[in-house]
């Protein structure tokens, strides 16, 4: 295997760990969107969220496909809450990722926005060199490929064999692993994967010791 020399970082459920509760108030936010602003049934909502977001790979795609709605507004819309209730600053993390020499990125489906503030909440926002956005993929998103590949291009050209790509869905990590990235899924509890595990990101200069990529 070659040497890591850049490491691309989802952001939600994998810079903080999932039992916080930040997805449920981005779902309802989500899901308010949908009815105020779409027009879409409320008790329609849950069942066409679910077929947006594995048919299109994030639900604002597959809203911005079949109903025309803006995505600017969408991510304002969504992203635009307050999270400093449940997101804290993270001292090991903020020393794990400080030890680390790779470049680092945050590549997510969600808005710098919401990624700014995350990242800030967390106390690590200054340990990454970018991040590389929804928007900045467009009008592809994880899992496609071709996200993948313009978020390569966007890290400096990294070679897809000396980047690692970290991430706690599977299907992002399949595709990943497809166009020859190293990948390594953060899960909280025990999981079947394909992929190497890590209970949280703090055990990243672990992992990476113990794998020799350090």
């Amino acid at each position: 295997m070659k040497p890591v020399k850049t490491l691309l970082i989802d952001l939600d459920d994998t810079t903080y760990p999932t039992s916080i509760g930040v997805w449920p108030i981005l779902t309802e936010r989500v899901f308010k969107y949908m009815q105020d602003v779409v027009g879409i049934p409320e008790d329609e909502i849950p069942e066409k969220r679910e077929r947006l977001f594995e048919q299109h790979g994030t639900t604002m795609r597959g809203l911005n496909i079949e109903y025309g709605i803006d995505v600017h507004d969408y991510l304002q819309y969504v992203h635009g809450v307050d999270l400093s209730h449940v997101i804290e600053p993270d001292a090991n993390l903020k020393v794990a990722l400080s030890s680390l020499p790779q470049n680092k990125w945050i590549f997510t489906n969600a808005s710098r926005q919401h990624a700014n503030n995350v990242l800030g909440l967390l106390g690590i926002a200054d340990l990454f060199i970018g991040v590389i956005d929804v928007l900045d993929t467009e009008p592809w998103c994880k899992p496609h490929p071709e996200a993948f590949e313009i978020a390569l291009k966007l890290a400096g050209g990294t070679a897809p064999a000396e980047t690692l790509f970290v991430d706690d869905l599977e299907v992002n990590l399949d595709a990943a692993r497809k166009l020859g990235i190293q990948t390594l899924r953060v899960s909280a509890r025990e999981v079947e994967s394909s992929h190497p595990v890590i209970n949280n990101l703090a055990e990243l200069p672990t992992y990476l010791s113990n794998n020799g990529f350090k």
